[in-house]
C-alpha cells in the first residue's frame, strides 16, 4: 500500500456522485493515509491541455459531491484522511496556476481515466507537484457506466468574503465538510475562528481538546491543500467569546453554520446591525451522520464521539524507566474527588492487577503510636483525634482544605510515609511475582510519586459531576464539595502527564469497555518490553 495517493476523478459530476462509495473502497485499497481527490470531468471529452482545462462552476450538483465524498468516506474509509481539492471550482474564470501544490507527497495516482487515453502522463507532471515517475493505477472494481442519477447544475451564490467558526479538534469529515462548502463559496478571502479558552470549557472531555495553536495549524493545512489563495494574514484565529471576527470586518457577505449553531448567525448579525455593519447571508450546513457512533456518542459526526473513542488508548507512550524493575510494572493512577477512581481499581483488580490504595496507606500512616500520629496532633491541635484515639479525618480535612498553606504541612507530613509503605508494598508483589500493581493515589502527581510508576493512568470526570457526587456521597454542601475539587490540581493539569484517560461519566457498562481497552492495550506493551529485555539478552 500506499501512504498518499491523488484520486483524479474524470467521469461527468453525477456519475461519479453515483458511484462514490465503491470508488472509495477501491482507493482505500492502495492508500493507508492521505488520498487527495480532484475532480477533472472534463479531461475525458477533449484532448489533453493544462493551460485549457474549463473552470468547474460552482452549482449544487458539485456542492453535494464533495458533501457525499466526505460522507461516505466516514463510512467506508475511516481512516483514511480524504481531502477534496476545490482549486478549479468557481463562479469565475480561473487563471491555473500551475502545479496544484500539495501538503504530501504523492506516491501514486488513481483514476477512472480511460486506459486507452493520451497524455494522461503529461497532465499529471504538469498539473500537480508529484514525482515524475509516479505510479498511475485505474479504478478497476468500480462501473461507473452505471450510474443511475441525472445530472442537475443548479447554480450557487458565491462571496467574496466568508466567515465561519467552530473548535476543529482533530479534524474530521464533518469539519471538512464545514471548511469545504466555505471554501467553495468563498471567492476571494476566508475567515476563520478556533474556539479557546471559556468557549470550550463545557465541552465534553474537554481536558483532551488540542492546543488552540495546533487546531489552527490543522485548518491552514487544510484550507492550503483544497483551495490555498482564499487564505491571507489572520485568516485562521483564535476567538473566545461567539462573535471573534464575524462583527469586526465590514467587507463579510456570509457566514457559514451549522444545523446546530444556526441561532449563532442570528446572533451574529444581530450584533453587526448594532454596530452598523451590513447583514450577512447564513449558508446552513446539514449535519453529517455517525454510522458507526455508540449509545453514549453523538449521533453526528463529532469531536465529543473522538475524544470520547481516545478513552482508554495509550495517549503519549510511557517514558523510558530503567531504574524501575519490570516486575511489578506499575500504573499510577490519580485523578480528582469523586472521579471513580475506586470504581476503575475494582475492575482492574477483576482483570487480574493487585491494587495499592494509597488512601489506606494514609490512613495507616498516622495510626496511634506512629510517629505521623503525633506530628500530626501537635501540628493540628489535640482536637483532630477522636474519641476512639485516631485521627478524626473529617476534623482534619476541615483545617486544611480551605488553607492552602496548612494543606502543605499536612502533606510534607504524610506523603513521604505513605510513600515508603507504598515502596514496601512494591517490594512485595515483586517477591510474589505479581505482574501488574496499580498504585491508586489521589496526589499521586502533586506527591512526586510519578517517579516510581511505569506509567500514569488518569480517571475524570467534570467538575460539576464531581461536585454532584461528592455532595450524595459525603452529606457536604455544594459550597464545601466545590471547595475540596478546587484545592486539587485540575484535570487539565493530570490529562497533561496522562498516557492512558478514563472517565466514569457514562453507564458502568462504557467504564467496563474503556477499562478492558486499556488493561488489553497495558498487556501487549509488557509483552512487547519483555521480549525486547530478552533480545537485547541474546
Amino acid at each position: 500500500m500506499f501512504r498518499t495517493g491523488l484520486l483524479l476523478l474524470t467521469s461527468p459530476i453525477h456519475v461519479v456522485r453515483s458511484n462514490i462509495a465503491p470508488i472509495l473502497i477501491d482507493a482505500s485499497r492502495h492508500i493507508k493515509e492521505t488520498l487527495y481527490v480532484n475532480l477533472q470531468p472534463f479531461l475525458h471529452q477533449s484532448s489533453v491541455n493544462v493551460q485549457t482545462i474549463p473552470t468547474i462552476r460552482l452549482s449544487k450538483e458539485v456542492s453535494s459531491l464533495v458533501t457525499s465524498i466526505y460522507s461516505n468516506a466516514a463510512n467506508v474509509c475511516q481512516n483514511l484522511d480524504v481531502r477534496v481539492m476545490l482549486h478549479n471550482i468557481s463562479n469565475r474564470q480561473l487563471n491555473h496556476q500551475l502545479p496544484w501544490q500539495l501538503g504530501r507527497d504523492v506516491e501514486v495516482v488513481l483514476t477512472d481515466f480511460p486506459k486507452s487515453g493520451n497524455g494522461l502522463q503529461q497532465f499529471i507532471r504538469a498539473g500537480y507537484s508529484v514525482k515524475v515517475d509516479v505510479e498511475v493505477k485505474h479504478l478497476e472494481d468500480c462501473k461507473l457506466e452505471d450510474a443511475t442519477s441525472e445530472s442537475t447544475e443548479e447554480s450557487m451564490t458565491s462571496y467574496k468574503h466568508i466567515v465561519l467558526g467552530g473548535t476543529f479538534d482533530r479534524l474530521h469529515n464533518g469539519h471538512k465538510i464545514l471548511l469545504s462548502e466555505s471554501c467553495l463559496l468563498a471567492e476571494e478571502k476566508i475567515t476563520i475562528g478556533v474556539t479557546d479558552g471559556a468557549m470550550n470549557r463545557k465541552k465534553t472531555l474537554c481536558e483532551l481538546i488540542v492546543p488552540v495553536q495546533q487546531r489552527i495549524d490543522d485548518v491552514v493545512g487544510f484550507v492550503k491543500d483544497v483551495k490555498p489563495w482564499i487564505l491571507y494574514d489572520q485568516s485562521v484565529v483564535p476567538i473566545i467569546d461567539p462573535f471573534g471576527p464575524s462583527i469586526v470586518h465590514p467587507d463579510i457577505e456570509c457566514i457559514v453554520v451549522s444545523e446546530e449553531t444556526q441561532k449563532g448567525g442570528d446572533m451574529v448579525n444581530q450584533k453587526r446591525i448594532e454596530k452598523g455593519l451590513s447583514k450577512l447571508d447564513v449558508y446552513t450546513i446539514d449535519l453529517v451522520e455517525d454510522t458507526h457512533h455508540a449509545p453514549h456518542e453523538e449521533s453526528k459526526i463529532s469531536s465529543s464521539s473522538q475524544r470520547l473513542r481516545m478513552l482508554g488508548l495509550l495517549l503519549k507512550p510511557p517514558l523510558d524507566r530503567p531504574e524501575l524493575p519490570q516486575v511489578p510494572y506499575i500504573v499510577g493512577l490519580t485523578g480528582g474527588s469523586a472521579s471513580g477512581k475506586s470504581s476503575v481499581c475494582r475492575r482492574l483488580e477483576k482483570l487480574g492487577a493487585y491494587v495499592i490504595d494509597c488512601d489506606k496507606l494514609g490512613h495507616k500512616a498516622y495510626e496511634p503510636g506512629t510517629e505521623t500520629y503525633q506530628k500530626l496532633i501537635k501540628e493540628f491541635g489535640q482536637d483532630i483525634v477522636a474519641e476512639t484515639g485516631q485521627i478524626n479525618r473529617r476534623a482534619l480535612g476541615a483545617k486544611v482544605f480551605a488553607n492552602k498553606s496548612r494543606l502543605q504541612i499536612l502533606n510534607q507530613i504524610v506523603w513521604p510515609e505513605i510513600a515508603r509503605l507504598a515502596k514496601e508494598q512494591i517490594a512485595e508483589c515483586s517477591n510474589k511475582g505479581i505482574k501488574v500493581c496499580i498504585l491508586d493515589a489521589a496526589v499521586l502527581l502533586e506527591a512526586g510519586w510519578i517517579d516510581f510508576v511505569h506509567e500514569v493512568w488518569v480517571s475524570v470526570v467534570p467538575k460539576d459531576e464531581a461536585v454532584k457526587r461528592i455532595v450524595e456521597r459525603d452529606g457536604l454542601s455544594e459550597e464545601r464539595a466545590l471547595q475540596r475539587v478546587e484545592s486539587q490540581i485540575s484535570n487539565s493539569e493530570r490529562v497533561a502527564s496522562a498516557n492512558v484517560v478514563l472517565s466514569t461519566l457514562w453507564e458502568p457498562e462504557v467504564t467496563q469497555l474503556q477499562v478492558e481497552k486499556a488493561w488489553e492495550q497495558l498487556q501487549a506493551r509488557i509483552s512487547s518490553s519483555t521480549q525486547q529485555s530478552e533480545d537485547s539478552k541474546l
